[in-house]
């Protein structure tokens, strides 16, 4: 295509006449496959109750123990080793493992990986974190988490190298990818037991004093684990796996600017972006905010087959990309949009979590912190939450471009600055299951901190309601999240010890 700088001005020239054809042109491409791709929804979905709720003033005066802290539920952390202290024994080799998923999965993966390696008795290589096709992340460990930190939490529970020898620096990811190797292990089951690795591991470690676990993500069971194992994990998961400095940095940036209410200032300079103090005197619940993660983005929508609301543009949109990544393995696609709502399998939009919030009793002033990716539809698509809780921030509207700079372009570590600022909410919820959430859910029930989580069967049904009134609503959905706002609950029998950490990592108080 010719370049229009070089045009000449004057008269009807073929720069005008190319930038005649290109105006033209623009407004076709919006119907493009990519265009409907992301849908604009510009109307609430649920307009009986979105009305309602906008009306409601002075929401909900019995649910004045919203921002009330967690009572102490009689239980303590608990990461010591019952074992006595003794000399890490000799190591019986090298243990590496390529984690893949998003940061949440990989921490999970971190902490199953060092547990492993107590279990082989061998030495840990901080692992290699695989670039995400989704996220498409190049951030190696130690530009997410604080290595020295990891390292000396850890030093009297298993040895640990940040790169291989000399003698081993050939077992590399690539090399792995050539072809089929000896010293990789490919058939670890999901849920292992600690015999599987002792029985199918130790004999590789024996032969060629290395080890290269791959796939490893979910590789290590929950049940039948030893009690020190188990608060590996947790020591692991709670303790050791902390962010680098710039992360927590910007992260404390952010939690400031959430809890002190400031405005724009006109010279938008870095650290100055944002510095006039708003006078908030009189607003309830004053300093404190809530951290919201949508998990809204294409990829969920897409594979939990539910409909959206988006028209038929949407539908045809996600099942072309259900389709294209997942070769028809989504399950959910078998069910109708009626079933999987009863049964809970559909995410809420921001709009429903925005009815969830407001029918709970929380103000239209309340602060909202977004720690989410980006939101399948966009703008368009938060419009409505927006209207209902108009103090709506994020990493963009509270740092500025400046303070931004060392994770833009990084999914990962985006990421974890939206784990370390819900970390230090005063209350979290989450629009649907899964790894954010879970890592979420339990490390703040490890710390006692209050964290609402959806019932997701009774607000599908209450959703497809159409017919349904906004004191109906508010009273149906206030009941079924009762004892759901971080009442301590018991790991059951092969759930997570990550979302669970009761009563793996956790003592009984005096």
């Amino acid at each position: 295509m010719m370049k229009l700088r070089h045009c000449k001005h004057g008269g009807v020239s073929l720069c005008d006449m190319l930038m005649i054809i290109t105006t033209l042109l623009v407004p076709l491409s919006y119907a493009s496959p990519s265009f409907l791709s992301e849908p604009i929804v510009t109307k609430p979905r649920h307009s009986r109750l979105f009305k309602s709720a906008l009306e409601q003033e002075n929401l909900n005066k019995q649910q004045s123990d919203l921002w009330t802290p967690l009572v102490n539920q009689g239980w303590k952390p608990c990461i010591d080793s019952t074992s006595t202290s003794l000399p890490l024994p000799d190591s019986s080799g090298y243990i590496q493992v390529f984690l893949d998923g998003g940061l949440n999965q990989q921490r999970m993966g971190i902490c199953d990986a060092v547990a492993v390696a107590k279990i082989l008795n061998a030495t840990f290589v901080i692992p290699y974190l695989e670039v995400n096709p989704v996220w498409k992340d190049t951030s190696y460990f130690e530009d997410i988490f604080d290595a020295d930190h990891f390292m000396n939490v850890l030093k009297d529970d298993i040895s640990i190298v940040r790169e291989l020898p000399d003698e081993y620096a050939w077992s590399t990811r690539e090399y792995y990818a050539s072809a089929i190797r000896s010293t990789r292990v490919k058939n670890a089951p999901l849920h292992a037991s600690e015999n599987w690795y002792l029985e199918h591991v130790s004999p590789v470690l024996e032969s060629y004093g290395i080890a290269a676990i791959s796939p490893f993500s979910h590789r290590l069971a929950f049940n039948n684990m030893s009690v020190d194992i188990q608060r590996l994990r947790c020591k692991v998961n709670f303790e050791a796996l902390t962010f680098v400095p710039h992360i927590r940095n910007l992260g404390d940036l952010l939690v400031n600017r959430l809890r002190f209410p400031v405005v724009q200032s006109d010279d938008v300079t870095g650290t100055e972006y944002l510095k006039q103090v708003v006078d908030t005197k009189g607003i309830k619940g004053r300093g404190k905010f809530v951290a919201l993660h949508l998990r809204f983005d294409k990829d969920m929508a897409a594979h939990s087959a539910c409909d959206f609301g988006g028209g038929k543009a949407e539908k045809k949109a996600l099942a072309r990309y259900r389709k294209a990544i997942w070769q028809g393995r989504v399950l959910n696609s078998r069910f109708t949009n009626e079933e999987l709502r009863n049964q809970g399998r559909c995410p809420l939009t921001p709009e429903e979590i925005g009815l969830l919030l407001t029918a709970l009793g929380f103000e239209n002033n309340t602060r909202l912190y977004l720690a989410s990716h980006k939101v399948y539809g966009g703008e368009a698509r938060i419009s409505a939450l927006r209207k209902l809780f108009p103090n709506i921030e994020d990493k963009k509207s509270l740092a500025s471009a400046v303070e931004r700079a060392q994770i833009n372009g990084k999914a990962s570590l985006s990421a974890a600055v939206d784990y370390y600022v819900s970390m230090h909410s005063d209350i979290f919820i989450s629009a649907s299951p899964g790894n954010m959430h879970n890592a979420m859910v339990g490390h703040r029930t490890y710390l006692n901190l209050k964290t609402i989580r959806p019932n997701m069967a009774l607000l599908g049904q209450l959703f497809m309601n159409r017919s349904i009134n906004w004191s109906d609503f508010q009273a149906a959905a206030v009941k079924g999240q009762k004892n759901r706002a971080g009442k301590i609950k018991m790991r059951e029998d092969k759930q997570s010890i990550y979302t669970y950490p009761v009563p793996d990592c956790v003592c009984q108080q005096d």
